[in-house]
């Protein structure tokens, strides 16, 4: 009786030490509250009052909010609705009400949206995370927490990078992958530690993963450290997670005395805040206690178990929660296809003032004199020609690579025009000022500055001639890309097909966003033979995985340190009889998981909307089928993937 009853002593003691803290910052957010000026001033006192309450008193954080929303839609103040339904949506989970959590987090990222500030949202995407964690769906969990980090690190906000860090520890250990969900723990220390707090949740956690790789003794301390740290900050959330921790693992050691103990003060203080999931928890673990000394108690809180269940997963609840996830998946589709839509139209203007532009040079030189006919001609040979793949561009829609081979073709085009142009400008002036020296009389002519201008003007028209054929080969390599596939194989020069496809990919992706960077690295092998192949279909294949591989790098550029410079690497070589052609970046890499899915039609890891899935398949079949030929991947999540293709020297 003693021993028992010193640490419930120090317990309490312990209680009352982290319910002052609390009411010290709760008290100096009344008297914020009592004495703000403006309206915006109240509603902002309101929040962080609904932030402190949201794990000890619910009841309080809730009706908080719920003043803080009504105020904001008055006001017409978007961050405050934004923020006001972020943390009431947290409370919401903890309380297990998850149709309104996810009702309450929907609303917030809408009007996030609508309004231009994501930076606000936090709150909202960790609520979904949560949720999505309690109804086992791990991977799209995963994917909110992520969010929610990168928003975090920002702008700055080192508890919310902490809180994402757990949340996605606890994903990955719900998913049996304990040392990423290890890493993860750590890391949310560590955050934690540079706000002057330690988190109790996380050896919850760290107990999880030492129970599943058996050591129980360290498992029982990181729940006892949870408990602790628990009580000192007045979590009770926490304080109910760790007793229910507790209580299953004296349980597991045939300990019943103890294991009822502590799953009545896991009950106990589930009930106290409303925690539904921590009380089918403990209700379930004294049922299954109790099943053999004593059925009825048994029975009673199976029956409590159950009811507590109901309200979680009831049919209704979960129709509710199927409901809201498929409207808010609709509202994001509806999103990327208006967003595709803008994004085209601004291709198309771009390709139409391209046109305009080309058919006002070609009129210009068209006026300067007989002698630019045939640079004329090529211009509007080029013309014609950019026409016809506009169209054949537009009928292959599927390509996933068009709006980057369009703005790679845009930008190498643009020199070699920009040559005619300035040459042809030279040839007016030096024709005009020749055509005055012939009106001269004879004794005043200068011959020696004729013959100049004369060879001046033969040597610009041999230029205006070569960067003219130079336009007309760009353009007929961006019609033969633009083919069926059905060409005839021909020798080919891989490492200008691999140079030209790369700067292509390149400029694609700065067309797509002005802020993207990266170092492109070539090791040609200068004795590479030429190989007979089909080049507008290896020049797919390269251009595919040219984009991906800038697609990875600049994904990674948005989450990573400012340390991260984005390298995409291209090596040729010849290894017994075949060419080797290697492309690698340094990009987020890809699953293992999902490693040896992405070479099946229609598999993308792109989100909606920026990948059909059907780029690397067609790869694979185009030097696999097409070409005798393999090509294989090797990567790492998070560091690099480099994609190996072999072709035939003599096919």
């Amino acid at each position: 009786m003693t021993k028992r009853l010193i640490p419930t002593i120090l317990f309490l003691f312990a209680i009352t030490a982290g319910f002052g803290q609390t009411r010290h910052v709760v008290d100096s957010l009344q008297r914020v509250l009592h004495t703000a000026k403006d309206d915006t001033g109240k509603i902002n006192a309101q929040i962080r009052l609904c932030y402190a309450y949201r794990l000890g008193n619910t009841d309080s954080a809730l009706f908080y909010g719920r003043q803080a929303l009504k105020a904001a839609e008055k006001i017409n103040y978007p961050a405050g609705e934004v923020s006001a339904r972020g943390f009431m949506a947290v409370t919401l989970e903890q309380l297990g009400d998850l149709p309104e959590t996810l009702g309450m987090a929907f609303k917030a990222l809408q009007i996030a949206k609508e309004n231009n500030i994501e930076s606000k949202t936090t709150p909202a995407l960790n609520a979904i995370g949560e949720t999505y964690i309690i109804l086992k769906e791990y991977p799209k969990a995963i994917f909110y927490f992520r969010l929610q980090k990168a928003l975090d690190e920002k702008v700055g906000i080192e508890e919310g990078v902490a809180y994402a860090m757990y949340d996605m520890g606890n994903a990955y250990d719900e998913m049996e992958r304990l040392d990423s969900a290890y890493y993860c723990e750590q890391e949310a220390i560590r955050h934690f530690a540079n706000t002057g707090r330690k988190e109790p949740i996380i050896y919850k956690i760290l107990g999880d993963i030492a129970l599943k790789k058996g050591d129980k003794q360290r498992a029982l301390n990181e729940y006892k450290q949870c408990l602790q740290i628990a009580v000192s900050n007045n979590e009770r959330r926490a304080i109910s997670f760790a007793y229910n921790k507790i209580a299953a693992y004296y349980k597991d050691q045939d300990q019943p005395d103890s294991a009822i103990y502590y799953a009545h003060k896991g009950l106990q203080e589930s009930e106290a805040i409303g925690k539904k999931l921590t009380g089918m928890e403990a209700a379930g673990l004294l049922s299954e206690l109790y099943d053999q000394n004593d059925p009825k108690e048994a029975l009673r809180y199976l029956k409590m178990a159950n009811a507590y269940k109901e309200s979680l997963f009831g049919t209704n609840n979960i129709h509710s929660v199927q409901a809201l996830v498929a409207q808010e998946e609709a509202h994001q589709k509806e999103i990327e296809a208006n967003r595709a839509s803008y994004q085209t139209k601004l291709k198309l203007l771009a390709l139409l003032a391209g046109l305009g532009i080309l058919l006002l040079i070609a009129l210009i030189l068209y006026r300067n004199n007989l002698q630019k006919q045939k640079a004329n001609k090529v211009l509007e040979k080029t013309l014609a020609e950019l026409k016809s793949t506009q169209t054949q561009l537009i009928q292959s829609e599927k390509m996933a690579s068009l709006g980057e081979l369009t703005a790679g073709i845009a930008h190498e085009i643009q020199n070699p025009l920009n040559f005619v142009n300035n040459f042809s400008e030279a040839n007016r002036e030096m024709l005009q000022e020749l055509r005055a020296e012939s009106e001269k009389s004879k004794a005043e002519r200068d011959e020696q500055l004729e013959i100049e201008l004369i060879n001046d003007l033969i040597g610009n028209e041999e230029k205006i001639n070569h960067h003219g054929k130079r336009a007309d080969a760009i353009v007929k390599g961006m019609l033969q890309h633009s083919q069926s596939g059905n060409g005839t194989k021909e020798a080919t020069d891989i490492n200008a097909l691999a140079d030209d496809y790369l700067r292509l990919a390149y400029h694609g992706m700065q067309a797509k966003d002005k802020n993207f960077s990266a170092a492109m690295i070539t090791h040609f092998d200068a004795g590479l033979p030429q190989i007979t192949v089909i080049p507008q279909d290896i020049g797919k294949v390269l251009l595919n995985l040219f984009n991906n591989a800038f697609y990875a790098v600049n994904q990674k550029s948005k989450i990573a340190t400012k340390d991260y410079t984005a390298e995409v690497a291209v090596h040729t070589s010849t290894e017994n009889g075949h060419v080797v052609i290697k492309i690698k970046d340094n990009g987020i890499g890809i699953p293992d998981g999902i490693k040896d899915k992405i070479m099946q039609p229609f598999f993308t890891t792109k989100p909606t909307g920026e990948g059909t899935g059907l780029g690397l398949s067609l790869t694979y079949d185009m030097v696999v089928k097409g070409h005798g030929g393999s090509i294989t991947v090797d990567t790492k999540e998070g560091d690099f993937t480099e994609f190996t293709i072999i072709l035939p020297v003599n096919l």
